[in-house]
């Protein structure tokens, strides 16, 4: 299937590792060109060597000033910006409420919403300008379900929807389009430091764990990075152009989160 992508501007945050690069590289495979930002020195170095067609740069989201450097990076390197991929994103403390480090639980809803409003804030100006204009918030099933032992996760998740529920309605009359993609258990090392945590804190095993979180879905499976860049560029394509204000669940039908 022809996207209709080819030469598509797009920025993806926390896009040199992970979620973030697949997602980057699906966009690339479909002739867009692509400029991420990321906190991963290690993982930006090791771009040029392999995925020499993205550019990149360094960029905490939750640093406006340090965004507004990415952003011009971007807007240098690409011409101009018709998507912005809000991926950036932690997974703050396990932990009961009461033993949260409040500095732990700042520091997730300034990575995972308020990175979000700083660079939808840079982006809007420019996506104004473009014939096929798209903003992807990465949210997740946290942002559905109650998610015992991760309450700030959760919470700023839970926002993100708010955010692509009320910039869809405002920015429509723009033509840019706002969706939020919800995704289940991930396969990585991320999602496996998450269901170690939680298993440590309630004194299980690692397997069992595992086998309790899957359980709570109706495919018993993790969900792939590739499923979820397939979803986003998707609905930054042509054949997207009526899609927005959408919580899109890609999670394998979870029913909640334990």
């Amino acid at each position: 299937m022809d996207l209709d992508i080819a030469g598509l501007r797009v920025l993806v945050t926390a896009g040199a590792a992970g979620i973030g690069l697949e997602i980057a590289r699906t966009f690339l495979r479909e002739g867009a060109r692509v400029h991420a930002c990321d906190v991963d020195r290690n993982a930006l170095k090791a771009i040029p060597s392999s995925d020499p067609k993205l550019t990149a740069s360094y960029g905490d989201v939750a640093d406006r000033a340090g965004m507004t450097q990415v952003f011009e990076d971007a807007l240098g390197t690409l011409g101009g910006l018709d998507v912005l991929v809000n991926n950036a994103g932690i997974a703050g403390p396990t932990g009961r409420v009461e033993e949260i480090n409040p500095e732990d639980w700042d520091r997730c809803l300034d990575v995972c919403i308020t990175g979000q409003f700083n660079c939808t804030r840079l982006a809007v100006p420019h996506l104004r300008k473009s014939q096929n204009a798209s903003i992807i918030n990465v949210s997740s099933a946290a942002g559905r379900f109650g998610f015992p032992l991760r309450s700030p996760y959760a919470a700023a998740k839970w926002a993100v929807i708010g955010l692509t529920k009320s910039l869809s309605r405002e920015l429509g009359q723009d033509g840019i389009r706002v969706n939020a993609i919800l995704p289940g258990i991930v396969a990585g090392d991320r999602q496996r430091r998450v269901l170690e945590a939680k298993a440590q804190q309630q004194g299980v095993s690692f397997g069992e764990m595992e086998q309790a979180a899957l359980a709570n879905a109706s495919l018993k499976e993790y969900v792939t990075a590739q499923q979820l860049a397939d979803q986003i560029v998707f609905l930054c394509s042509p054949r997207g152009r009526t899609i927005s204000g959408q919580a899109i669940a890609i999670d394998a039908d979870l029913q909640m989160l334990s």
